[in-house]
């Protein structure tokens, strides 16, 4: 059971850098091949920046050359917030923390194997935790 976060627009803007605010809490997007984990290959867990919840593992992560941060599933099988996206003329799926609701990004259906899924996911919407070897 994930304990919901329920925060108003006032509350979440001194917690977030604008950019951060912007994508997070107004379900923005941040330009492609230009966010900090897009191609980082480091071993560790990928948090929610609003409320720090574990979204995903970097042993789900791979290089889909969308230029964004892509997972073939969240970690641990997590299941996460799913929205009909209907705006900038596209049908999507947007995918939201589970615990927050922040806008994380998209999941299409042209993923790997095994789930056939990629998760889309804005930089500026996670804090990475590096694993300690």
């Amino acid at each position: 059971m994930i304990n919901k976060i329920k925060k108003t627009n006032e509350e979440w803007k001194p917690l977030l850098t604008e950019e951060q605010y912007r994508i997070t809490r107004q379900a923005g997007t941040e330009r492609a091949f230009t966010g900090k984990y897009y191609q980082n290959k480091e071993n560790g867990s990928y948090h929610c920046i609003c409320c720090n919840e574990l979204l995903f593992s970097s042993e789900e992560k791979y290089d889909s050359g969308s230029g964004w941060p892509s997972f073939w599933q969240p970690a641990n099988a997590r299941k996460l917030e799913e929205v009909k996206d209907i705006g900038h003329g596209m049908i999507r799926v947007e995918v939201r923390c589970p615990a927050c609701e922040a806008h994380l990004g998209h999941v299409f259906e042209d993923g790997p194997a095994p789930t056939g899924l990629r998760y889309c996911i804005n930089s500026e919407s996670l804090l990475f935790n590096k694993k300690n070897d």
